[in-house]
């Protein structure tokens, strides 16, 4: 089959979903309104809130929430062949992934710009609203520790260290251009135009000039400073702008992919279905969580109630950067999948990849398959393939970096709630919060635990989804709105991620995994717990609505 026709189809399956569903969750079910303040106006300080323009707030969202798992997930979800990894991140994203994003922006803006486990106390109760809290610190720890493990895996000198330079290079044109435009008043354009032309020539230098004195660990040290530092200063100094200039080389690359794609117009290597690996995991729950974020993610609630919430100009901006960026995350999830199943060069070496689950055992192998696929679609736009491979681990490395910083602060938040909550003092301090933050990630990345940590992270990434939209469900139930559209997918996520935490325990426990095994077991006791709290809320208030009509 031709893959260029199938994302032709997929693409304007998007197109359609945006056009009409999202219309629909607008007009009938949030009834969103462009004349309500904003959090970004009613509590504007220039360090957190502050209202910002859709174009530059959708590059700072898209960059934030596409981290690793659109690429990561879904090049591991080939090993069941390229269909059923398709049609998971197509449905997913357009009834399940978009809807959870759009919904967690729209009650975090209509809550004051509090974080979606900090509404849960209003909507649920003060015990839900510590269990979500707890949830929180480990999704986001554990996510980001393994974001900096793949990061300090392709700085390697074995992988690809002339991505060093230019991911360096953009943090100092972020930190400048934030500068000249809030301080020194300089238009955005002509300041975007020249880092634009700075940011493609750093691809030259990079290849020109790849650095290779640091070892793995050495790099996830330097990570985590880069993180404490990010996390810290005020939004507009570099995350931001940062993530703003990253924004048009993800563009960049992922427009250059479909392009080449386009082209070539590849036949797939891979089967539809594959049958010939008989180590895979089943593909329910497996698949759902293996594919991650680019079908639904629970850090994307995250990101919208911890920054965005809080930098949106009008209310109506919520259906472009909550459920269009969704999309636009889920198109990114395609076109790597793609290039893993498409941009092989025969079938019999996708199969030697492919070979089975202990084949890719390593991230990186399946980072390197991407890759590998991308710079071929890539070359056919005239680009030179060793160019071409610079440019796909950039942006590999830039989908990281983005959500490693914006994760940092989140979690940041998130250990300033739980201090105010329990009556830490010191862990209210946005410095000792910081530096809380950065340890909890350093300790999952120094784990070697492989795809295992990955399939963690999906099955608590998912997890906290399914929290997300039971949230969003009992907002919309107690305002008398449709809330089936949040319920039933909630439904579907809840029953796919225990089943899949509970296969997991077991795995790890055989396998004297123990540090995986105490994380899973207190993660799938706080969200049962947190379950519980809920439907008890929700059976107390409708026994209050029959008590006053009685």
């Amino acid at each position: 089959m031709n893959a260029a026709l199938l994302a032709a189809g997929v693409l304007a399956v998007f197109a359609a979903a945006y056009a009409l569903y999202s219309r629909w969750l607008d007009r009938r079910v949030f009834l969103l309104d462009p004349h309500r303040d904003t959090p970004a106006h009613s509590r504007k300080d220039h360090i957190d809130y502050c209202p910002t323009r859709p174009s530059v707030l959708f590059g700072h969202h898209f960059a934030s929430i596409c981290g690793l798992g659109p690429i990561i997930g879904p090049a591991i979800a080939a090993l069941w062949g390229w269909l059923p990894a398709l049609l998971w991140i197509v449905c997913g994203a357009v009834v399940i992934g978009a809807v959870h994003d759009f919904g967690a922006l729209v009650l975090s803006v209509r809550y004051d710009g509090r974080s979606i486990g900090d509404i849960t106390n209003d909507l649920i109760g003060p015990r839900a609203r510590l269990l979500f809290l707890v949830l929180i610190f480990f999704l986001i720890a554990l996510a980001m520790g393994v974001f900096a493990s793949v990061i300090a895996t392709l700085f390697d000198p074995d992988h690809y260290p002339q991505a060093v330079l230019p991911s360096a290079i953009l943090i100092v044109l972020a930190v400048a251009i934030g500068m000249l435009v809030y301080r020194r008043r300089v238009p955005l354009g002509p300041a975007t135009a020249v880092c634009l032309v700075l940011m493609t020539g750093s691809l030259w230098l990079g290849q020109a000039f790849p650095i290779t004195g640091l070892s793995r660990t050495q790099w996830i040290v330097v990570l985590l400073a880069y993180a404490y530092v990010a996390s810290s200063l005020p939004v507009w100094v570099l995350l931001q702008p940062r993530d703003y200039l990253n924004a048009f080389q993800l563009y960049a690359g992922i427009g250059l992919m479909y392009a080449g794609l386009f082209i070539l117009r590849p036949e797939f290597a891979a089967p539809p279905v594959n049958r010939m690996a008989a180590d895979l995991p089943p593909v329910f729950p497996f698949l759902f969580v293996t594919v991650a974020c680019g079908a639904i993610s629970g850090f994307h609630s995250l990101v919208c109630s911890g920054t965005t919430s809080k930098q949106l100009d009008r209310e109506p901006h919520a259906r472009p950067i909550g459920y269009g960026a969704m999309l636009a995350e889920a198109s990114m999830a395609v076109i790597v999948l793609l290039a893993c199943t498409a941009g092989v060069a025969t079938p019999l070496l996708w199969h030697e990849r492919y070979s089975g689950w202990q084949s890719m055992q390593g991230l990186g192998a399946s980072l390197g398959t991407f890759i590998d696929g991308g710079a071929l679609f890539v070359s056919q736009v005239g680009i030179p393939r060793a160019l071409a491979s610079v440019l796909i681990s950039v942006v590999v490395v830039g989908f990281a970096l983005t959500t490693l910083d914006s994760a940092t602060r989140l979690l940041r938040y998130n250990i300033e709630e739980l201090g105010r909550t329990l009556g830490v003092r010191f862990a209210t301090n946005r410095y000792a919060a910081s530096a809380l933050a950065v340890a909890a990630i350093g300790y999952f990345a120094l784990m070697k635990s492989g795809k295992s940590l990955w399939q963690l992270f999906g099955t608590t990434n998912q997890l906290l989804a399914a929290l997300a939209l039971l949230a969003v469900a009992a907002y919309l139930a107690q305002r008398r709105r449709p809330a089936a559209a949040y319920a039933l997918p909630m439904l579907f996520m809840l029953v796919t991620t225990t089943t899949a935490m509970t296969i997991k325990l077991g795995e790890f426990r055989a396998a004297g995994q123990t540090s995986l095994w105490v994380v899973s077991a207190i993660v799938l006791v706080l969200a049962l717990w947190l379950v519980l709290e809920a439907l008890v809320s929700f059976m107390n208030a409708r026994r209050s609505r029959h008590a006053s009509r009685g």
